[in-house]
């Protein structure tokens, strides 16, 4: 349920009418080190990821897990796509839907599963940044993201709430409010805490229960269904918002490389992850298209001004002539909403995991859990940052990252470009079948798109990104100092690899 604003990255279903361009390690009281950090940085050749712990054997984590992470990383399920047809007609949101992961999607996850199966280990776009550009870009691709990923975590509770309070309106504001987005958010990292095994499955559990509900409406929709509705271009006298349509695709379809941050906690990661992929891009977009097609070929009379965020809910009570489907497509969004969390703070606590591994960060920052054998330092960053922003009026923020967002996915395809060249004999488990020229025009048309997302920003978004940027990189000259002083400890003590 990556909903967008109006013109660039992963916002919310809050902004999505209210923004313009803007919808080893130490555990505690033990200590562990990171065999396969050092592959990462130093040869061509990576041997499968090894981890070890001093107490229990980690466990890892496997393909239907992983499948309902990325699942969760991108979509959450049809919520949030119905402004594709508010913005564009039925036949724009069917064909936006079955094109745009041609040209956006599948690049991006192709990128993911050679470069998540060539450096198996936590991190993921920070270790290719690193191996392609060199220390300065990896951390500056860590920034980048790390700070688009945290900033989104924070809605994630306020829609909870904002769920909430339609049953208890006490949540609506003051003190309650408050308590409530605390609470949640901390319940919901605590989860995450237990074991990324444990989210795995429960991302699992969460994926089956809220798509059930789309299931049953498409279902009853079935014998209402006349394709001719399929085809219309919308309401007469309606203006077409493209900027809304292209955004509601590019972020509900987005986000593929998030779970390559934990390469290093994946069974079998070279073989797993290609196929962990192709599942979730068959999930994901069967969840999209078939509810979609059901809806817009059900309904009778098409009224563009009602999809918007949450009309599935009314479509459904329409269809079954009752609320009963309505409430259940409901709870089915409370339960998207908290696997969108688990998937996004697992993916940002394992990058700051990945990036003590790789010594752009002190090693503290690679801390796991002697009980849980998690980066408990990851999540407890992660989870105070979330916190501070979800307090905030934060819209202009959430723009600001998201433009970041968009710079590190140009980096990332740069690297992928780079590394090709770079160590073309490097053992790559799974490698997208093109040449040089075929895989430089596969990174271009997703990279027009971004530039295209990232020219309409306002002033202020340039300006915030220009200062978040700036302390981004200031933060990694006074590492280096640190490093270079040994004020503090690191995982690497080969300097040569943060010159």
């Amino acid at each position: 349920m990556n909903t967008p604003t109006t013109t660039t990255t992963t916002t919310t279903c809050l902004e999505v009418e209210k923004i313009i361009y803007q919808k080893p390690k130490h555990t505690m009281g033990a200590s562990q080190s990171s065999p396969q950090s050092a592959s990462l940085l130093e040869g061509e050749d990576q041997p499968p990821t090894t981890t070890t712990t001093t107490t229990t054997t980690k466990k890892k984590l496997a393909l239907i897990p992983l499948v309902f992470l990325i699942y969760f990383e991108v979509a959450g399920g049809p919520y949030g796509e119905e402004s594709a047809v508010g913005a564009a007609g039925p036949l724009f949101a069917i064909l936006g839907f079955l094109i745009f992961p041609f040209i956006w999607s599948i690049p991006e996850a192709l990128v993911t599963a050679e470069l998540a199966t060539t450096f198996p280990g936590n991190g993921g776009f920070v270790v290719w940044a690193h191996k392609a550009f060199g220390p300065f870009w990896g951390s500056l691709m860590g920034s980048w993201k790390l700070l688009s990923g945290v900033i989104n975590l924070a809605s994630y509770p306020l829609l909870c709430v904002d769920y909430l309070k339609l049953v208890f309106p006490m949540f609506s504001s003051g003190l309650p409010r408050y308590l409530a987005i605390l609470f949640s958010t901390l319940f919901l990292s605590f989860l995450n805490y237990t074991g990324l095994t444990i989210v795995g499955y429960t991302a699992v559990c969460l994926g089956i229960v809220s798509l059930s509900p789309f299931v049953v409406l498409t279902l009853v929709s079935i014998p209402k269904i006349h394709p001719s509705r399929w085809i219309s271009l919308g309401q007469k006298g309606v203006k077409k918002d493209w900027t809304l349509f292209f955004n509601t695709l590019f972020w509900n379809l987005n986000f593929w490389d998030n779970a390559s941050t934990l390469a290093g906690e994946v069974d079998q990661p070279q073989k797993t992850y290609p196929k962990a992929l192709f599942c979730a891009g068959i999930l994901t977009c069967s969840a999209y298209l078939i509810p979609l097609m059901a809806a817009t070929g059900a309904l009778p009379d098409l009224d563009q001004e009602k999809w918007v965020d949450g009309y599935f809910a009314d479509v459904a009570a329409e269809m079954v002539g009752g609320n009963w489907l309505k409430y259940w497509i409901e709870i089915g969004a409370v339960l998207s909403v908290i696997g969108l969390y688990e998937a996004q703070l697992s993916s940002c606590a394992y990058q700051i995991l990945g990036m003590a591994d790789i010594a752009v960060l002190p090693r503290f920052f690679g801390s796991r859990s002697r009980w849980f054998n998690t980066p408990w330092v990851g999540i407890v960053m992660s989870t105070l940052i979330a916190l501070a922003v979800s307090y905030m009026d934060f819209t202009d923020i959430i723009s600001t990252v998201n433009f970041l967002y968009s710079l590190g996915m140009l980096l990332e395809f740069a690297s992928f470009l780079w590394l090709r060249r770079k160590m073309p004999a490097a053992k790559r488990p799974y490698k997208v079948p093109l040449p040089m020229p075929g895989l430089v025009i596969m990174c271009l048309v997703p990279s027009g798109f971004l530039v295209y997302v990232m020219s309409v920003g306002t002033t202020t978004v340039y300006l915030l990104s220009a200062l978040l940027t700036l302390v981004g990189i200031v933060c990694y000259f006074f590492i280096k100092c640190c490093r270079s002083n040994m004020w503090l400890a690191f995982e690497k003590d080969d300097d040569e690899d943060f010159d």
